[in-house]
């Protein structure tokens, strides 16, 4: 019975470990309740091209991600470009096996992000699309749970977030929309809205945390060349 117990608790480990490592963008979290996790069970991947789109995810330090973003219009909206962007970047998303995407992570300097909780393309009544969203309110109380970026590939690390926010956005229609997000879409939120405003998770970490990352973050600079947006 007792080694019985030991294998249990050998499997429950090693599946939170490799929860943890899947790097929305991807946000993993280890502390978070294994059921909440099951679609994080597969580690995010960088799906290059993906069937139906141009458009590709962009790494760290191409400037899009440092960039200012421009509100969308009524115009846009009007017009289906921005809807199409929307449709295109949850492609990339779930080819990715992520729960987040940002449109300057595709190299679109516009205030766009689509996400779905769940992961799961086939949970399409989960997905959001937010236009011009702007945090109104948050909470004092925060938490820290490990993020990480398909931006930024190979690492990740520990970034504290308000545990709830209130948010005001618009739909794809131009329809004003207020929401409240807890918990683990409150963080997601968080993420992608911050691609919006030019940062990124690396900008939350502590001393010791960006340490561990710097030398991944070399390799990246290195990599892009000149003209790269630190």
């Amino acid at each position: 019975m007792r080694a019985r117990m030991a294998y249990i608790s050998s499997l429950f480990l090693a599946s939170r470990n490799a929860m943890a490592l899947r790097a929305p963008c991807v946000l993993a979290t280890a502390s978070r309740p294994i059921s909440s996790l099951l679609f994080a069970t597969k580690e995010e991947v960088d799906p290059g091209k993906v069937e139906g789109t141009d458009l590709q995810i962009v790494k760290y330090p191409h400037p899009s991600l440092r960039a200012e973003n421009a509100e969308i219009t009524q115009e846009e909206l009007d017009e289906g470009s921005i809807s199409k962007i929307a449709k295109e970047m949850f492609l990339i998303m779930y080819a990715a096996e992520g729960v987040g995407l940002a449109a300057p992570q595709v190299g679109i300097n516009k205030r766009l992000m689509v996400y779905n909780a769940s992961g799961d393309p086939k949970k399409w009544l989960d997905e959001v699309t937010m236009v011009n969203p702007k945090i109104v309110e948050f909470s004092d109380a925060t938490d820290i749970e490990t993020e990480g970026c398909l931006s930024f590939p190979e690492m990740n690390g520990d970034v504290e977030r308000s545990k709830w926010i209130k948010v005001e956005a618009l739909n794809l229609k131009g329809k004003k929309l207020k929401k409240k997000f807890k918990g683990w879409e409150a963080r997601i939120f968080q993420h992608e809205y911050d691609h919006l405003d030019g940062k990124v998770y690396i900008d939350h970490l502590s001393e010791e945390g960006r340490s561990e990352v710097q030398p991944v973050l070399d390799d990246l600079v290195g990599a892009y060349g000149e003209g790269g947006a630190l």
